[in-house]
């Protein structure tokens, strides 16, 4: 084995760890792997002889290269890529393998995804890097640029902004439980008048073409026209965290639906309703456990 086969050998023994640090930074897979990718490039341009520490080396040019990308999209005012894990690109090199795709993705979650995109890059940085991976902070300083002191207050910062939009956030999940618990009683016992109470007045019913397939309608607007598909036909629908959010889940035979659910001020304002098993097998979905409403229909 040469020199440059042995450190492509090194290499891809620290892939998956640089790749979980670069998609915890960027929150998309894709350009997780750009990251990791010109992490090779640096490392394969670079003088290896006085690397000691190649796992620290390669986390600390990873994650220059995520705050840069972090930067840039700030810049730019871009939403991030990949709060819903996109298609996967697999290469004969091994790019993202789906298994590992899923994996990759379930361990971080969409809500903390969502919670992280709330911060400076700075911030990101020094509180994925220290609360996720324990780089000590003598190591994020030079990263970020400041003094070990600064990068202790932006990781206690984002620390600190991470708990309260999670108790945010949990506040909202309990809320939106409520209306969706209400919404498939109401659907089951027939309760018209009381689906129009939980839906937005410009409520959008949509279904991909697969649910269209097996009777969902394409498109519907509006609470009554909502409220009419519903009436007395959700029994066996669940409820369920589909990427982060509350939703809903059903099973029909051999296929799965989704109901995305969008919440507004207690209202449902829209529904997507997802069954083509490619875009499921990207939803990051939680069955959840019955309610007392539940137990009590």
């Amino acid at each position: 084995m040469d020199e440059h086969d042995w450190l492509a050998a090194q290499f891809e023994a620290q892939r998956p760890h640089l790749r979980a640090v670069a998609y915890r930074m960027l929150g998309s897979l894709p350009e997780a792997e750009d990251a990791v990718q010109e992490g090779w490039l640096h490392l394969s341009r670079s003088e290896t002889i006085g690397i000691g520490n190649l796992h620290g080396w390669l986390t600390t040019v990873v994650a220059r290269i995520c705050l840069d990308m972090l930067r840039s999209r700030k810049a730019r005012r871009e939403e991030p890529g990949g709060l819903v894990v996109p298609e996967p690109d697999v290469d004969p090199q091994g790019r993202i393998d789906p298994a590992e795709e899923m994996e990759l993705s379930d361990s971080v979650g969409q809500a903390l995804l969502i919670v992280l995109d709330t911060l400076s890059p700075a911030e990101r940085l020094a509180f994925v890097l220290h609360d996720v991976f324990a780089v000590p902070f003598n190591e994020i300083a030079p990263i970020v640029g400041c003094s070990e002191l600064a990068a202790r207050k932006l990781a206690s910062r984002a620390r600190n902004r991470v708990r309260k939009a999670t108790m945010r956030k949990e506040a909202d999940d309990t809320r939106s439980r409520e209306v969706v618990d209400a919404f498939l009683k109401a659907s089951r016992d027939g309760d018209f008048d009381t689906l129009l109470t939980l839906l937005d007045p410009d409520v959008v019913l949509r279904a991909d073409r697969t649910a269209v397939s097996i009777g969902a309608p394409g498109e519907v607007h509006g609470a009554r026209a909502v409220a009419s598909q519903f009436s007395g036909r959700a029994r066996g629908v669940k409820p369920a965290l589909v990427n982060g959010a509350v939703g809903a889940m059903a099973q029909r035979g051999q296929r799965f639906l989704v109901f995305s659910l969008t919440i507004k001020s207690g209202k449902i304002a829209e529904i997507n309703v997802v069954a083509d098993p490619e875009h499921l097998r990207h939803l990051d979905l939680v069955i959840l456990g019955s309610s007392r409403t539940d137990s009590n229909s």
